[in-house]
């Protein structure tokens, strides 16, 4: 089901305006201040954008006239452009394709599950990691993303739920393009801008980042960062076998990054999730399932199977139902949790490894 999307999608202003996002309340209410506004209309405006998800600021009536205008002249409430839509046949996925002011283009996806809706974000225009099965790093890295491109994600689907009449957002993940430690300054502040009890007031333990194993900046996160949820992007149970499939497992080897999981749960509290794309003939054997086992047995962790999304160009296959099955059969027998992640968005290409860069012609274009 395609949608076109009401015009509050649009980026609006000129590029000389100054997007309101990029301040917090403090240099707001300062920037009022110095305006010759009263400081408590800066708290005015800012419950209007974060509480109410007001975009209008003509509909902000308790600001005088003249303060509207100048508002209006000033600040940008979005620098990305929705480009366009597209939901899934069975309406629990929705893909949203976004335009950044220097014109090349993100994805992020919303997912619905009982209870749950939760983003997807992007944290770069493609990715460095080119990991074998994904299509976000097809073209290798093009930019970071500021901190407020990451955050207007979930700030726009949030006015776009709100449009609905549909609950708010209830889970952050760093899961689109993008590998969220080498964009480490980025993501972190945009971290901070969605957990600010001022702004959209999310839990840290709602918000979950993706690596394929950084290893400075997983120990960097335990040490200084936010308590997020950190989740390995493992997909091989031994060095030899993940070097094949993750280019990144050259730099870093598997032991010294299993060594920073582990110290990030013992700083932080927080449980570990390994991710294991099952790739047919490379790493489903059950050989891999029992020596995976061995390898995290132990670790206060989850092990997440995600069954390969068919990619276009990539020579890669998804194994059977019964492989699968097998395969986690054996890591159970050995005493390890295991979930098998529904797949849910593969028929827009906004499964797990499937968001890529490009403007696909049957988007609903703006």
């Amino acid at each position: 089901m395609w949608c076109i999307l009401p015009r509050y999608g649009k980026k609006t202003g000129s590029d000389n305006m100054q997007n309101f996002h990029q301040f917090s309340l403090t240099e707001f209410t300062k920037w009022c201040e110095e305006s010759g506004e009263k400081s408590f209309r800066a708290k005015q405006v800012w419950d209007w954008v974060y509480k109410k998800l007001v975009s209008d600021w003509d509909a902000m009536n308790n600001l005088g006239s003249s303060f509207k205008k100048i508002l209006a002249e000033k600040f940008s409430l979005q620098s990305l452009e929705l480009s366009g839509t597209e939901e899934s046949k069975d309406g629990q996925t929705v893909k949203f394709l976004w335009e950044l002011k220097d014109g090349r283009l993100v994805e992020s996806v919303l997912i619905f599950a009982p209870g749950r809706r939760t983003v997807c974000v992007s944290c770069q225009v493609g990715c460095p990691a080119r990991c074998a099965f994904c299509a976000s790093g097809k073209e290798g890295l093009m930019r970071n993303l500021k901190s407020v491109e990451i955050f207007e994600q979930v700030y726009l689907i949030e006015r776009w739920l709100l449009s609905k009449g549909l609950e708010p957002v209830s889970n952050i993940v760093y899961m689109g393009m993008g590998e969220p430690l080498e964009n480490y300054d980025e993501v972190v502040s945009s971290v901070k801008r969605f957990c600010d009890p001022l702004q959209l007031d999310f839990s840290e333990r709602k918000i979950t980042v993706s690596t394929v194993g950084v290893v400075e900046k997983i120990k960097q996160l335990a040490g200084y960062g936010p308590k997020v949820n950190l989740v390995l992007s493992l997909h091989a149970p031994n060095q030899q076998v993940r070097k094949k499939i993750i280019p990144y497992a050259r730099k870093y080897p598997l032991e010294d990054v299993l060594e920073a999981m582990r110290q990030y749960a013992e700083i932080t509290g927080r449980d570990i999730t390994y991710e294991y794309t099952l790739l047919a003939g490379i790493n489903d054997a059950p050989e891999h399932a029992s020596e995976l086992a061995d390898l995290v047995k132990g670790d206060p962790c989850t092990v997440n199977l995600i069954p390969y999304n068919p990619v276009v160009g990539l020579n890669l296959q998804r194994p059977g139902k019964e492989s699968i099955e097998q395969f986690r059969e054996i890591l159970e027998s050995k005493g390890i949790v295991v979930t098998w992640r529904y797949t849910k968005g593969k028929d827009i290409a906004a499964a797990c490894g499937q968001l890529a860069l490009k403007k696909s012609s049957a988007l609903a274009v703006l």
